[in-house]
């Protein structure tokens, strides 16, 4: 008698085409981070302040000790360990992603996360407390952020659009369960025995 291979096996394969999303957006996020942190710390000065659309969008380059948005300024340390944790913990979860969506949005938290951990390690003043750069400034915004957190927070609103249309991490979308039938829907319902009639 031949034995059939349950169905969860297949789907429990590696999908390559989302590990291969997952690291070209991680790359991406990356080299546009680090390459946007280079020309401002190469060009500007900390704390000049660059005109790009009027006093809508401005750089002003400034060094954060905190995490994303100048938060918890002087805990640099700390962030650095989260975001290495993090960074870890995608890494090893990425096999288990199986939908592009899912994986663009790792690839994105995953891009931001290690752009931000790269300066916190080898920027000044030390290795795992470097200071970040930040130089996006848009109005009406009370602090100032970089190409990282764009794409950390891009990451928190892809995921709330995707578990709010219900796509699960294997690509497949939940299916809410069948209602009861309603009482005359003209569903079946069981036969009562007949009365004996004498």
């Amino acid at each position: 008698m031949a034995v059939t291979e349950p169905p969860t096996k297949a789907r429990a394969k590696v999908s390559v085409r989302a590990l291969i999303a997952l690291a070209v957006v991680a790359l991406v996020v990356y080299g546009v981070d680090q390459v946007a942190k280079f020309l401002i710390a190469s060009t500007m000065t900390e704390g000049e302040l660059v005109s790009v659309l009027g006093t809508v969008l401005q750089f002003h380059f400034v060094k954060n000790s905190g995490a994303a948005f100048s938060i918890a300024s002087g805990s640099t340390w700390v962030f650095s360990v989260a975001a290495s944790a993090v960074t870890i913990f995608i890494i090893s979860f990425a096999r288990r992603i199986r939908s592009i969506g899912w994986a663009v949005l790792f690839g994105m938290l995953l891009g931001g996360t290690t752009g931000n951990l790269t300066d916190r390690l080898f920027r000044e003043p030390g290795f795992g407390v470097g200071h970040v750069v930040d130089f996006i400034q848009v109005a009406g915004f009370p602090a100032i952020f970089n190409v990282a957190d764009s794409f950390i927070v891009a990451s928190m609103g892809l995921f709330v659009i995707l578990t709010i249309r219900g796509v699960g991490l294997d690509g497949r979308r939940s299916q809410k369960r069948p209602t009861d039938p309603d009482v005359g829907s003209g569903a079946s319902t069981p036969l009562e025995a007949p009365a004996d009639s004498k």
